[in-house]
């Protein structure tokens, strides 16, 4: 088929290469984000779809919005028989679902109904889910409702990341938008409704949604470090300043011979440990604000933390 790709950061990227990799498929075009500012220098870099496309040296629409009249003229003119989603980043009004002949068909990295919206990795990872995946869909104006085409599923570890799960699903999720795409030019794929029932939702996360309550469980502060990890990235108040956290260690309940009030520090020689509502947690990396991250017990060293000091 012919196509013109749509997506925007690295885990879309995957995606966009096996597509490309594909004797089957023409990628004509590629739709993304406009370059913006990022890092510490806040200099305007590209997209990672982007940078791939300009490898590829494909042409690469940036609309600001993909309601632009010159946006939909050039789609139009490309006269893609699909357009294949991944993480794009804005809505997509109905004068440009209408044009290619077989719609887009978007990737979502959750098992659809269950976490409709812009963080679901982050938000299965939060609720404690034991298996999640990836799903393709028809894409429409409402929020992630349309029917699907296929899934994949993937295990939650007990110490994966947001980082680490959506890298895994990226790869597995490529492999399941390729073949959806070829079921569908074969007419061996149907889109099948969303059940009504599962339904949950997952907006984007903030840096305030990234903030520990340390006086939550062990298990719900480890979730919710694990959740937004890489981004936007924990954090914790100490002596009145951020500190950006990495992921924690629970202690083993029944095995712990620590107990610490909620945010109380302990400092021993190879670790550092944080009080909960239930037991401590080991702090793994930390980020105090204008420094690089850092083993804990090298910050805990630094900062001369004296006994009784807390996190908030």
């Amino acid at each position: 088929m012919r196509l013109v790709f749509a997506g925007t950061p690295e885990p879309a990227v995957p995606s966009l290469r096996a597509l490309l990799d594909s004797p089957r498929h023409d990628v004509v075009a590629v739709l993304t984000r406009p370059d913006a500012r990022a890092g510490r220098g806040r200099k305007v870099v590209r997209s990672p779809v982007a940078s791939l496309a300009d490898e590829a040296e494909l042409p690469v629409w940036q609309p600001r919005r993909p309601s632009d009249p010159e946006f939909l003229d050039a789609l139009r003119e490309a006269a893609p028989d699909c357009v294949p989603v991944v993480a794009y980043g804005a809505l997509v009004p109905r004068t440009a679902l209408d044009v290619p002949a077989n719609g887009w068909v978007n990737l979502h990295f959750s098992v659809l109904p269950a976490w409709r919206g812009a963080a679901p990795v982050q938000a299965s990872i939060r609720a404690g889910d034991d298996v999640t995946g990836a799903t393709t869909f028809r894409l429409e104006e409402g929020m992630d409702t349309g029917p699907t085409f296929g899934v994949v599923t993937e295990t939650v570890g007990p110490s994966d990341t947001a980082g680490d799960l959506l890298g895994r699903l990226a790869i597995s999720g490529a492999g399941l938008l390729t073949a959806t795409l070829d079921g569908i030019e074969d007419g061996t794929v149907q889109a099948v409704p969303q059940p009504a029932d599962g339904v949950s939702t997952a907006p984007k996360v903030t840096t305030a949604d990234a903030r520990v309550d340390v006086k939550s469980s062990a298990v719900v502060v480890d979730r919710l470090v694990r959740s937004v990890t890489p981004d936007p990235g924990a954090w914790v108040e100490f002596r009145g300043e951020r500190l950006g956290v990495g992921p924690v260690a629970p202690l083993r309940t029944g095995t712990a011979d620590v107990v610490l009030a909620p945010g109380e520090l302990r400092v021993e020689r190879k670790r550092v440990l944080a009080g909960t509502s239930t037991v401590p947690v080991e702090l793994g990396e930390v980020r105090p604000v204008g420094k690089r991250a850092m083993a804990a017990t090298d910050w805990a060293r630094g900062a001369r933390i004296e006994a009784g000091e807390t996190l908030a």
